[in-house]
């Protein structure tokens, strides 16, 4: 097929079925609706935008480049391996490594996707329904941004991570209403946002930060919805009911710190798994990077009201447990933030140069 073309690995089977499970709710309450969930939704039907006109797909990428990050960033920067290496290899290396991580942001956002439209069916109030009627189409757009990078800007897609569709399974296999919440809005998003987050940081590609900070303006809103859903439903729960979601909590946390290290990139270039495992837990930068990944996931864990003395005692063996103080509110405001000032600035330069056009057009006549 060639869809499959681009992909390094193949990624098996043309679909990848999840058995549906739960319930189907209707709810009749149509005039019921929580103020700061409405007002969320409001916000989600203002903030739509169109992938195809908001970025600037014409600034050029180049594949063997395409996030400028420093090569000390590589798992295998300053070690014999990256010694022996060709400079060909280095930019090939570089191509690989951006193409993994955004595979998986693609693959995530295709998850996200289906868990959305999963909270529509299965939530028994309708201004989550609301509410996640609008993240379905935000959903949407990240998977058209992501697929569109990487088949036009990158030409290379890797099969999603096993411990990423291993995460996606356990989500949407469960039958409860709010593990779609759970495993998609708190961890894979609180993930999410923390990868994009320090991506749209260091890069200095027009393109990448552009859509990163897009995306991530978006998603500042769908954890937010999370946050509040949940906040309102586990006060009702009991303590086992409480501990069973703290344990997927815990689980999911430990999968997504010790496998979403991009080692499938290491073995094709020959590297062996257990020297990329070395290599990995040795490196500096993975070090820092596997904290903040749980810089928007401790807080929102905490927020929501699944604090118990299992999941302190994991948080504290990751060491990530002091950020549970940290103020998502205030990382969501900087999210959004970031993603009008790119706005002001393309509206500021298209202005210029309409006013430039009027001059011209004066002078000459």
């Amino acid at each position: 097929m060639t869809t499959r073309e681009p992909y390094v690995h193949d990624p098996g089977t043309a679909v990848w079925e999840i058995p549906a499970t739960g319930a189907a709710r209707f709810g009749w309450d149509y005039d019921d609706g929580r103020e700061r969930l409405l007002a969320l939704y409001q916000k989600g039907k203002d903030k739509q935008w169109d992938a195809a006109k908001r970025i600037d797909w014409d600034l050029e990428v180049d594949p063997y480049d395409p996030l400028g990050v420093p090569d000390e960033n590589m798992t295998v920067y300053g070690t014999p391996y990256w010694d022996r290496m060709s400079e060909r290899n280095r930019r090939d290396m570089r191509r690989h490594y951006a193409s993994w991580q955004f595979s998986q942001f693609l693959h995530g956002e295709q998850g996200a996707l289906v868990c959305a439209s999963r909270i529509v069916e299965s939530v028994p109030d309708v201004d989550a329904k609301f509410y996640s009627a609008t993240q379905a189409m935000d959903e949407a757009r990240h998977v058209e941004i992501y697929s569109r990078f990487l088949h036009e800007k990158i030409g290379m897609l890797y099969p999603v991570n096993s411990s990423l569709q291993s995460l996606l399974d356990d989500t949407l296999r469960d039958s409860r209403w709010d593990m779609p919440y759970l495993g998609m809005q708190v961890l894979i998003e609180g993930l999410a946002l923390a990868a994009f987050g320090m991506l749209r940081d260091v890069t200095k590609k027009p393109l990448p930060h552009q859509i990163l900070a897009y995306v991530m303006q978006d998603e500042a809103r769908h954890v937010a919805f999370g946050r509040l859903a949940l906040r309102d439903y586990y006060r009702q729960l009991s303590d086992a009911e409480l501990r069973e979601r703290e344990e997927f909590v815990i689980e999911g946390c430990y999968l997504m710190r010790d496998r979403l290290r991009g080692e499938e990139v290491l073995a094709d270039f020959g590297i062996p798994a257990a020297d990329a495992s070395e290599l990995s837990e040795r490196s500096e930068y993975l070090q820092i990077f596997r904290k903040l990944l749980f810089s928007r996931i401790v807080p929102c864990v905490k927020d929501i009201g699944l604090w118990g003395e299992g999941l302190r005692r994991a948080y504290v063996d990751m060491g990530v447990f002091e950020m549970g103080d940290a103020s998502l509110d205030q990382l969501m405001v900087q999210d959004e933030e970031i993603a009008e000032q790119l706005d002001a600035q393309r509206f500021a330069a298209e202005e210029a140069a309409r006013t430039a056009e009027i001059a011209e057009t004066i002078s000459e006549a």
